[in-house]
């Protein structure tokens, strides 16, 4: 059986990862300035994807990473992605399928950067996050600190595997 302490700290790694991904959708959809200025806000018709696929993309992917940019299906598809991802890691529900589409989202991050990363040249955090988040899930860790162990016994969690 594993430690309380152990359990913890995977659940405050579950909940610190989900804030990530909510902080990234607050403060995209209401632009406070962090990432996106106020005046970029998707709510102020701002495109979230626009800057990063257009400006950060490198490598022999970017240009099919640039022609999304701006998409508003893409934008769409991201924001519900963060939106998703961070409110399941907070509460600890849906964690397989969080798991998987938060470290998919990162390593699709990581695909539209490519070049070797700035600081060292074989990894960098985008990989560790979805090495994280897979972590996160196959530890149990919503089971604790979360609404893991409620949400398993709900009826679309136990008809749909990938919600659990």
């Amino acid at each position: 059986m594993r430690s309380i302490l152990e359990k913890t700290v995977w659940s405050l790694l579950r909940i610190g990862m989900g804030w990530i991904f909510f902080w990234a959708f607050i403060d995209k959809l209401w632009g406070l300035g962090f990432t996106t200025k106020p005046e970029s806000a998707w709510l102020e018709g701002g495109s979230p994807t626009l800057g990063f696929l257009n400006f950060a993309t490198k490598g022999p992917f970017a240009d099919v990473f640039q022609g999304l940019a701006g998409s508003s299906i893409v934008d769409w598809v991201f924001m519900a992605g963060l939106l998703f991802v961070g409110v399941a890691l907070i509460l600890g529900i849906a964690m397989k399928l969080a798991a998987y589409s938060g470290a998919l989202m990162m390593i699709l991050m990581y695909v539209a950067g490519f070049i070797p990363p700035e600081h060292n040249p074989i990894l960098d955090d985008h990989i560790i996050y979805a090495f994280l988040l897979l972590g996160l899930y196959f530890s149990g860790s919503g089971r604790w600190l979360g609404f893991g162990s409620l949400w398993s016994r709900t009826f679309i969690a136990r008809k749909i595997p990938i919600l659990r």
